[in-house]
């Protein structure tokens, strides 16, 4: 009896919080403005290509000319480049402080343990390029619902961290902003764009909408905001057609660029595996800084919840949340970003400056594939610090935080990384 008595209160509480969200209007989409844009910015993908992005252009284009003949496996995902560039944070271990003032003479970077020469180094006063990922299903709905509970829609908890970083941190008319949303397939609200209206345009429409998709299809989002593809058209395009295509974070011409994800961390049914997904990851080198909403629900309800999912209601049992936070964990830590579990809602704006400054005070140091490298192949990057410049690298006080890994483009689906984890 105790036993039925524990799920009668479980049943109850999620019958409670799945009326409440049935109670709000459903729209199988973010719905599209009733009038066009203003006057505001047409929102062109930045910026006007640097000296040394020409030089790099001109060689890639070299090396395209060179594999023209080449025969790639169909359905791989490729990124051209004989470059390596490489996003790179240093932070005292002590304070947590992020250094700042360093120079390319401060930093040597390894492949496989070969100390590589550094070709390009750009320092942090460079502007940053974000697409907002968010999760905006009826799971994003229920798990928000632990913070608002009855007095404001759960999936609030998804999209206030989208609107306090696009409102806060992009600054106009350098840096430049995206917002993506996704239940079973991703839609771009608005494409990059540095004019702060349109941000506001696209975050309105998200709190104005209700998700109605239970479905949360996140590795197929992630690939889509790395690679791109054909999605929906972009919402606030106003676009009669049905369909469009959508350029990814790899192949933008961007000297800062990162991704801010805010989901549960659960997947339900993408196409594309986990681990499909982090060699995506580690191959286009563009930092992904997660905020895991579903954290907040299970340290609130992990008490009344069963270990495996329930085949009945569909709720996620413990083991999927904390396989969830350890996906999220890797796929921050492989892309060279952060990951920040939400246990409170008041905590948002510290995740939000933190991930600020870690944008703004991000060196990108690059080197080139001078040998050849096996299409498919992992090979591991480390990076070192020399703060003070007397030849001797400070990996005790500080904390270098870069991508682990570079995967040399082309080849199999199979991971080739002589063993390496």
């Amino acid at each position: 009896m105790k036993r039925f008595s524990k799920f009668s209160s479980v049943a109850l509480i999620f019958a409670i919080i799945f009326a409440v969200a049935a109670a709000v209007v459903a729209q199988s989409r973010p719905q599209r403005p009733d009038t066009a844009p203003g006057n505001e910015k047409r929102n062109p993908r930045p910026k006007p290509p640097t000296e040394e992005e020409l030089r790099k252009a001109e060689e890639a284009r070299k090396q395209a000319e060179a594999e023209k003949n080449a025969v790639f496996e169909p359905g791989v995902e490729k990124v051209s480049t004989n470059i390596v560039s490489v996003e790179v944070t240093v932070i005292d271990k002590k304070t947590g402080a992020v250094i700042t003032g360093l120079k390319k003479e401060n930093f040597a970077i390894f492949e496989d343990g070969k100390q590589q020469p550094i070709s390009a180094f750009t320092t942090p006063e460079s502007p940053i390029t974000v697409t907002v990922l968010v999760e905006f299903s009826k799971w994003s709905e229920v798990f928000g619902s632990a913070a608002g509970g009855v007095f404001e829609p759960g999936a609030y908890e998804v999209v206030r961290p989208a609107a306090l970083f696009v409102s806060r941190f992009i600054r106009p008319p350098n840096d430049s902003a995206s917002i993506v949303a996704f239940d079973i397939r991703p839609t771009p609200i608005t494409d990059f764009t540095n004019d702060p209206q349109r941000l506001r345009q696209a975050v309105d429409l998200l709190f104005r909408s209700a998700p109605a998709v239970r479905e949360n299809n996140l590795w197929d989002a992630l690939k889509f905001t790395l690679l791109g593809g054909t999605t929906d058209t972009v919402v606030l395009e106003n676009s009669k057609a049905k369909t469009a295509q959508y350029a990814g974070m790899a192949a933008l011409n961007a000297p800062r660029k990162a991704i801010i994800l805010v989901a549960s961390g659960i997947d339900t049914f993408s196409k594309t595996t986990y681990d499909q997904a982090r060699r995506i990851v580690q191959e286009a080198g563009v930092p992904v800084y997660v905020i895991s909403t579903g954290n907040l629900f299970f340290k609130r309800y992990e008490q009344y919840l069963g270990p495996m999912d329930d085949l009945a209601t569909g709720l996620p049992g413990r083991l999927t949340f904390l396989q969830a936070q350890n996906a999220m964990n890797t796929i921050a830590k492989e892309s060279g970003g952060m990951h920040f579990p939400m246990t409170f809602e008041s905590e948002i704006p510290d995740y939000l400056n933190s991930i600020n400054t870690l944008l703004r005070n991000q060196y990108n140091i690059a080197y080139d594939l001078n040998q050849p490298h096996t299409p498919g192949q992992k090979y591991k990057l480390q990076v070192k610090v020399d703060v003070n410049g007397d030849g001797i690298f400070d990996e005790k006080a500080y904390r270098v935080q870069a991508r682990p890994y570079y995967i040399a483009p082309g080849g199999d689906s199979k991971d080739k990384s002589k063993g390496k984890k």
